[in-house]
């Protein structure tokens, strides 16, 4: 098999130059994080290291991280941290309903840790906090990126029929690198996620992404995208996978942003509505726009009955 690193197991060597960008130098990132802090609110953009925190805390957007900050699972891509979390806050999905007013909010997204301890995996928490925001909000659009509730069918279906609109689960790797990326999931059972969502609401957009540089082949990648075409989902995000700090797997290729376009191409011409690609990339970026334009895909062409 080829080897697109220095060696096996070896790091990629430095960041290359379009991996560096500048930081916001406005007021509004410590603005953000300071107003969801005193509402003791976590977003995924921090807890995750997110390369594009800053930014996107600049246009005042984040991703809010529900059922607190610790994981049940521990993957070695993610900077989550890990461990016995505390029980769900039931004051968490006013608190957010509140967040998503003040900041005047057109489209909320919102994940969560993985709660294997929680008997329906945390589904019931999601449909509470879904359900408050729209109820407050009708206009308002919800995305959420969720884990895989061990495969349970009534979580799955309780949270896809809650009210979203686009309901997100990463494949993260390919299959072959799953026991050492993924040691708890399945890829399998995560293609079945997404297949079972799009047959719970004709409405549902259906969204995944992969992680690239953790020693894929291209060939792995085409296969993946494949699986997720075939498994009904509509949007794709494809982003380099960056180390987020010591202790976590090592980047074994970074990518051009050359070869990210040929990607995207590939993923359009499978038929994605959209696919976003390139090293920046992540699942919630641009996440209203790539919404918007599943929805303009779906949609007839003008005249057509």
């Amino acid at each position: 098999m080829k080897n697109h690193g220095k060696e096996s197991g070896s790091k990629a060597g430095r960041k290359p130059d379009w991996l560096k960008k500048p930081l916001p130098t406005g007021p509004n990132p410590r603005r953000l994080q300071s107003f969801l802090a005193d509402r003791a609110l976590h977003t995924v953009c921090r807890e995750a290291r997110c390369p594009n925190r800053a930014e996107c805390f600049d246009r005042g957007t984040a991703t809010f991280l529900l059922l607190g900050d610790r994981c049940t699972r521990k993957c070695a891509f993610c900077a989550v941290k890990h461990g016995l979390p505390d029980p769900p806050d039931p004051e968490e999905p006013r608190r957010i309903a509140q967040a998503v007013r003040s900041l005047n909010l057109s489209y909320v997204v919102l994940t969560s840790v993985t709660r294997d301890d929680l008997p329906d995996g945390g589904a019931d928490h999601y449909c509470r906090t879904i359900q408050g925001l729209l109820a407050s909000m009708p206009e308002i659009r919800v995305e959420a990126l969720i884990p895989d509730f061990q495969g349970r069918s009534e979580s799955l279906r309780r949270v896809a029929l809650s009210g979203l609109a686009v309901l997100n689960h990463n494949l993260e790797t390919v299959p072959r690198l799953y026991p050492g990326i993924r040691p708890q999931a399945d890829y399998r059972r995560s293609l079945d996620i997404l297949e079972r969502a799009r047959g719970c609401s004709d409405s549902l957009i259906t969204k995944s992404g992969l992680m690239l540089g953790l020693g894929e082949e291209p060939e792995e990648v085409w296969q993946a995208m494949g699986d997720l075409r075939e498994a009904g989902c509509e949007v794709l995000t494809l982003g380099q996978y960056l180390q987020p700090c010591k202790g976590k797997v090592e980047v074994q290729r970074y990518l051009p942003p050359e070869e990210f376009s040929r990607f995207r191409e590939a993923g359009l011409s499978l038929g994605f509505a959209e696919v976003l690609a390139g090293p920046f990339v992540r699942s919630s970026l641009r996440a209203e726009e790539s919404f918007r334009e599943a929805v303009r895909q779906r949609l007839p062409p003008r005249g057509a009955r």
